[in-house]
């Protein structure tokens, strides 16, 4: 009879199985007991030319909270005061779904090109935040077209030409959405992108097909995922925004892109909000709109 120790692998494999059985004997059910954060208040406010300020007010939650209607209503910030100026007019903007809270929407204030528009909010608890931002001057893409790509027959991304102003510090981001299909605007990965390494040059941009946050739509499980579609018509929207803008949403994307990733960096939201944690943004935008043909 053939040793053992002379069969190829057999070696191999019993140091495998010594190792499986030395581990197994080792399991044990590990408990963390994670601390109960401090809630902090989470703003996200607009305000761009000829519409209204508008700001959205909640609060954190644990790690491990449930996420469900109930819940999420428990999040929203009610009866806050939200004030909006811009140096001449202050408006106190309305919540209205009062009972609800979370939206706060202005009625005298709408937003112009090169103005600066500050905000101020202060919670039923006396919790303040303050913020201030600029509206840019918008930008307006040269040209905006749908290409096949590759050898598909029918799906494609969209592409467009800009030309870069020639002064520095200019910053943008793209969405983009089909009529009759996508009911909002939709921001896909990388939407935005500042003129510091090719202020002033003029160059095309591509971009897929965003899908929104948690998407279970079916048709974003097939083979159109991440594409546009011959017969389409797609509406680009082509914001200019701030510095600050530009810093919160490529933070925010690089942790949307590695979510759920042990092995992913943290990449810490750099607020422009004080007193807590989101965006108070001004931004100009173009339309443009393409038949995918």
């Amino acid at each position: 009879m053939k040793s053992l120790k002379n069969i190829p692998g057999i070696p191999l494999v019993l140091s495998v199985l010594f190792a499986l059985l030395i581990t197994s004997g080792c399991e044990r059910d590990i408990t963390v007991d994670l601390p109960t954060p401090e809630q902090e208040l989470v703003v996200e406010g607009y305000i761009n030319p000829g519409g209204p300020a508008y700001v959205f007010i909640s609060r954190t939650s644990e790690f491990f909270a449930p996420v469900d209607s109930a819940s999420l209503a428990g999040y929203a910030e009610k009866n806050a005061l939200v004030v909006v100026s811009d140096g001449i007019i202050s408006d106190t903007l309305i919540a209205p779904l009062p009972d609800l809270g979370y939206l706060y929407v202005s009625t005298q204030l709408t937003g112009e090109v090169g103005k600066t528009y500050s905000l101020y909010i202060r919670t039923a608890d006396g919790k303040e935040a303050t913020s201030s931002s600029t509206i840019m001057p918008p930008v307006v893409l040269d040209s905006v077209w749908f290409k096949v790509q590759g050898d598909l027959d029918s799906l494609g991304w969209m592409w467009a030409r800009l030309s870069d102003p020639g002064t520095p510090g200019n910053a943008y981001r793209w969405f983009a959405k089909r009529t009759n299909k996508d009911d909002d605007f939709i921001t896909p990965s990388g939407s935005v992108f500042e003129d510091k390494f090719f202020n002033g040059l003029s160059f095309d941009l591509v971009y897929n097909r965003g899908e929104l946050p948690n998407s279970t739509a079916e048709e974003d499980e097939n083979e159109e995922d991440g594409y546009y579609k011959k017969g389409d018509t797609i509406v680009v929207k082509f914001a200019s925004i701030t510095k600050e803008s530009f810093d919160f949403w490529r933070a925010a994307e690089t942790q949307s892109s590695s979510n759920g990733n042990p092995f992913g960096s943290a990449a810490p939201l750099k607020s422009n909000v004080e007193g807590a944690i989101g965006i108070w943004e001004g931004f100009s935008y173009t339309l443009d709109t393409v038949v995918a043909q």
